[in-house]
């Protein structure tokens, strides 16, 4: 009878193992539909607003991992802004962080954020988003670092 006990103990702990690593696949599943569905999308409209202006936009992928998108502006030889989302190691839901990086002028320092990934937004919820509700929060982080930039004392 105790022996009984301990392998449903046993039993119970690998079914526990088998479904977080099932939760952590699915998020990665969901992660890359996100990225090829919505923010692709929404990096390459955003690209073909910006070259008329003559503002340059490269956007890559880490499968699992990662989405970034670097927008240098003209005459620029340096990167000018960062925005990556992440999906954190180990996620068992699409709970994401985003990483916003800025240059305030060619000798400076590449200045570094992290937070959430819009936060109001249920994990639940992220995959409901629009390539518009990716744009806009692009531009409004950029917005924001950009007039921070240029209103702050050296």
């Amino acid at each position: 009878m105790i022996e009984e006990k301990w392998m449903r103990e046993l039993n119970r702990y690998f079914e526990d193992l088998r479904i977080i690593e099932k939760c952590q696949q699915e998020a990665r599943d969901h992660f890359d539909q996100f990225c090829e569905f919505i923010v692709e999308p929404a990096f390459e409209a955003l690209e073909q607003a910006l070259e008329p202006r003559g503002i340059k936009v490269r956007y890559d992928r880490r499968k699992n991992r990662q989405i970034h998108i670097q927008i240098n502006f003209p005459d620029s030889k340096i990167d000018n802004f960062h925005y990556t989302i992440m999906l954190p190691q180990n996620s068992l839901e699409l709970k994401l962080l985003l990483k916003t990086a800025g240059r305030k002028n060619k000798k400076a320092r590449l200045e570094e954020k992290e937070g959430a990934f819009l936060p109001e937004v249920r994990p639940e919820d992220v995959l409901k988003l629009s390539k518009e509700d990716i744009i806009r929060d692009i531009i409004q982080k950029l917005k924001e670092f950009n007039y921070a930039a240029r209103t702050t004392p050296d």
